[in-house]
């Protein structure tokens, strides 16, 4: 039957550790991560949360102002990516030779500054261009030392070859209004980012990920892409993780956990456990039909009269600069001629003596 087309896309999940604290060179692995993931098909691909130059895994189990702590944020920072900055631009690049759509998390900071950061995904077309960029709008737990909380202005769907997609990063994905309004917003494929780990004592990562994965997908009707970190030596090295610690992050199934479900809830592939790989899937967009054709939350199968949501796309404005204006100098009003005020007599001359 005629009618409307939609696309086949293949996505990629990529569960990767970072080089630890070390921009450039997790920034050398982001690019070849994505040609390798391109070369497999995947048009759409996913990196795990702050993979460049790496999560704030510390304060599961050093003090918050202790000097463990205070050192490596210290590093976070000096390692955090700017936009535009070199790094972006050799993420474009690779993003552009390989004709895909990325979704890149990194620490952010604004250019030439100095002590704030953010935790960011940003999107890259297959293009080689900038699409957008999302800052997660609510730090967890030790993030919150570290990471100024994002604005509605980074906040949304963007536009891809594939139509609207959307992301959110690791608990942000509980937030029942954020995903609200990314599927009304019409999202077909979600991008979650997530880290290697909850916490050294935290139940798995894989069961948070597999819960979270399946409900936006079929509560969303969308194809939900989920990128995990993974830990290797040199990141639990670098970390100082106690020997307790290390000894139960070193087992692969309490790490990573990248999948790929389906519009209708089902897992297309993973879960991964605690190694690096490539999880990748075919999603035929048009099976989002389907699902809707059911239950379309944002459509048929809602109540606007009852429910509704407001989001603000505004970020406030914490510092403005006015520039001083001179006062107007007073003028003296005419006096109006209909105010019936006879004009004065003419003065005559003096008479003159005689």
């Amino acid at each position: 039957m005629a009618g409307d087309t939609y696309p086949m896309v293949r996505v990629a999940a990529v569960q990767a550790a970072s080089v630890f604290l070390d921009r450039e060179a997790t920034t050398a692995k982001a690019c070849r991560l994505i040609e390798e993931a391109a070369a497999q098909g995947a048009r759409f691909i996913v990196f795990p949360e702050g993979f460049i130059p790496g999560h704030c895994y510390w304060y599961h189990h050093h003090v918050a102002t202790g000097p463990k702590a205070m050192a490596l944020a210290n590093a976070l920072f000096r390692n955090s990516v700017e936009i535009p900055g070199p790094e972006v631009a050799a993420l474009c690049e690779a993003a552009g030779r390989s004709g895909a759509t990325v979704v890149m998390g990194l620490c952010e900071k604004n250019p030439g500054t100095l002590g704030t950061m953010w935790n960011t995904q940003l999107f890259l077309g297959p293009d080689g261009g900038i699409i957008g960029k999302h800052r997660k709008l609510m730090p967890t737990v030790g993030e919150r030392l570290v990471h100024a909380p994002g604005f509605g202005d980074s906040f949304g769907a963007f536009p891809t070859p594939f139509g609207p997609a959307s992301a959110l990063i690791c608990g942000e994905n509980t937030n029942p209004l954020a995903m609200f309004a990314l599927m009304a917003e019409g999202t077909r494929i979600h991008a979650m980012a997530w880290p290697a780990y909850l916490g050294p004592q935290a139940r798995p990562l894989r069961e948070f990920v597999t819960i979270q994965s399946m409900a936006f997908a079929k509560m969303g009707a969308a194809f939900v892409v989920s990128a995990c970190g993974a830990l290797d030596e040199g990141t639990l090295d670098t970390l100082e993780v106690p020997p307790e610690h290390a000894e139960r992050l070193r087992k692969p199934e309490n790490t990573g956990g990248s999948m790929i479900v389906g519009p209708d809830g089902q897992v297309l592939a993973g879960p991964l456990e605690g190694v690096e790989g490539i999880v990748v899937a075919d999603c035929d967009i048009g099976a989002v039909i389907n699902r809707k054709m059911q239950q379309d939350l944002v459509g048929h199968y809602n109540r606007p009269d009852v429910f509704q949501l407001t989001v603000n796309r505004g970020a406030p404005a914490l510092y403005t600069v006015r520039q001083h204006e001179a006062a107007p100098v007073p003028s003296l009003p005419a006096v109006p001629p209909t105010l019936g005020i006879a004009p004065p007599a003419p003065r005559l001359p003096a008479p003159e003596a005689p």
